[in-house]
């Protein structure tokens, strides 16, 4: 007589892995009620699953950022999936906030991945999850983060998030840590401000400029002058601190930190989107 799993041990079930009712209906009744082996059943269509997938294009998602409870650790990751249907799934983006939320512990993706979560791997757990949805589920972007204080954004549909270091836990620090990660999120920075700007990106930017001026016939006496200035406008746009202040175009990003506190300063930030 074959066995017929009771509502109990279905639901369960679907508790500890987030597959459907009838998946799970399914597993335990090939499984013959053994709850462990249900799970492994659940698995292994999950790895089937995924390897039948591993090919596809996961460029739809969620971003998340998450900091901790003292503001002194975050984390930005991406959960990323084939359609946007599934990004907007209520129960999908549910997991990429709990995550995120683990991600908070650790400092790169590949222990992120190999942690617990729920009773397996967070890598497990998205196998998992592939063969429950149907689509390629897995981890796109993760950037962590620390400082004295930290604040986050996640733009409206999930597809852009951010969050901002701040240099200290000040009165105001809440707001301006959101409100320059809004920046950020908006505004793309390349770094927090010219030291921080890769050499390659630097001269390749100088070899450009210094190209078209060649190419307008500036003398080559006073092409250098002209490329200071170019530089200094460049990293006007591109660097966060100099950049104009989106809220109040009045003012660059580092006056309104200062506005707030005269002591404050941005530390360092952290950006991700969907492609």
């Amino acid at each position: 007589m074959s066995y017929t799993p009771v509502a109990a041990d279905v639901a369960k079930l679907r508790n500890t892995t987030g597959a459907g009712m009838m998946d799970c209906k399914k597993a335990l009744a090939e499984a013959e009620g053994d709850f462990e082996k249900a799970i492994e059943i659940l698995r292994k269509k999950g790895q089937k699953v995924a390897a039948n997938r591993a090919d596809r294009e996961s460029t739809e998602g969620a971003v998340i950022a998450r900091v901790n409870e003292d503001n002194t650790l975050g984390a930005v990751i991406s959960l990323n999936c084939e359609t946007d249907f599934v990004a907007k799934n209520e129960a999908f983006v549910e997991l990429a906030y709990e995550l995120a939320e683990q991600a908070i512990e650790y400092s790169n993706k590949e222990e992120f991945l190999a942690s617990e979560f729920n009773g397996m791997t967070v890598a497990d757990k998205l196998i998992e999850q592939t063969g429950i949805i149907g689509e390629k589920i897995e981890i796109g972007a993760f950037e962590s983060i620390q400082g004295a204080f930290l604040g986050a954004y996640i733009h409206a549909g999930n597809k852009i998030a951010a969050i901002t270091a701040l240099s200290a836990n000040v009165d105001g620090a809440e707001e301006v840590a959101k409100s320059v990660s809004m920046q950020v999120a908006a505004m793309n920075p390349i770094a927090l401000d010219e030291t921080q700007v890769s050499q390659e990106t630097i001269d390749k930017e100088l070899e450009i400029e210094r190209e078209i001026l060649t190419k307008e016939g500036k003398p080559a006496n006073i092409i250098d002058n002209i490329l200071k200035g170019k530089m200094q406008k460049f990293y006007k746009e591109n660097t966060l601190v100099y950049q104009s202040f989106i809220k109040d175009g009045s003012q660059s990003v580092a006056d309104y930190v200062k506005s707030v506190n005269p002591d404050l300063k941005v530390t360092g930030f952290v950006r991700v989107a969907l492609s």
